[in-house]
């Protein structure tokens, strides 16, 4: 399984990075707005410190808006992949851009009928948001592992993106579920490597060589 980075914060994305973990990043209008950057400034930024995957996302709401900002968007680099809404629109631009070998991410899935539409349409990922479905009572995971039992069934290509996630459990049950890729917030990046009994070894290990009264490992 892969992990991306959902977020338009250059320092963060850096920390990340740092960290040897991330392997694609994805934005949206509202975390390019948070930046406060331009918008193609921010992806040049990205597309400098990750490699991977990033998906940039059209903001037109009819497809001939959004295939004309696709086409702008995927002259920057060959690592960016067009992300369009789940709309009657943003599939008619989905089929379009396959048709030209462009990458693309259809977000905003909450049915496992919108991601059958999606990869009809030849989308290159998927984003379920799993964590807006249980805001409203619904399982996100259950999406993710019903969407998954469809595509394996009918060897659909279409990757499972794990979007809207909450907290570590979600990373965790969203492979478990059969997600391919898992875009997660910074903070909640950060919390999957944090533990208190990782810490408390840590204290003790340190304290037990103090002890020891060697100062060091190499002399």
């Amino acid at each position: 399984m892969k992990i991306f980075i959902d977020s338009a914060d250059i320092n963060e994305i850096k920390s990340v990075a740092e960290l040897g973990v991330c392997d694609g990043v994805t934005t949206n209008p509202t975390l390019i707005a948070k930046s406060g950057q331009d918008f193609k400034t921010v992806l040049l930024e990205i597309i400098n410190i990750i490699p991977g995957p990033i998906s940039a996302e059209v903001i037109s709401s009819d497809s001939k808006g959004m295939l004309r900002e696709a086409e702008e968007l995927a002259k920057i680099a060959n690592s960016i992949v067009i992300k369009l809404p789940l709309t009657q629109e943003g599939l008619k631009a989905c089929k379009v851009l396959t048709g030209k070998g462009i990458k693309t991410n259809v977000t905003l899935c909450f049915s496992v009928g919108q991601a059958l539409l999606a990869a009809k349409a030849g989308a290159t990922y998927v984003s379920p948001f799993i964590g807006r479905l249980d805001d409203i009572g619904e399982e996100g995971i259950r999406l993710i592992s019903e969407i998954k039992e469809l595509y394996s069934a009918h060897k659909v290509e279409t990757k499972i993106l794990a979007a809207s996630i909450r907290n570590p459990r979600h990373v965790t049950d969203a492979i478990i579920a059969g997600a391919d890729i898992a875009t997660i917030p910074y903070k909640v990046l950060l919390q999957l490597y944090n533990h208190p009994l990782t810490d408390k070894g840590l204290a003790q290990f340190i304290e037990d060589w103090e002890k020891s009264g060697q100062k060091n490992i190499i002399s």
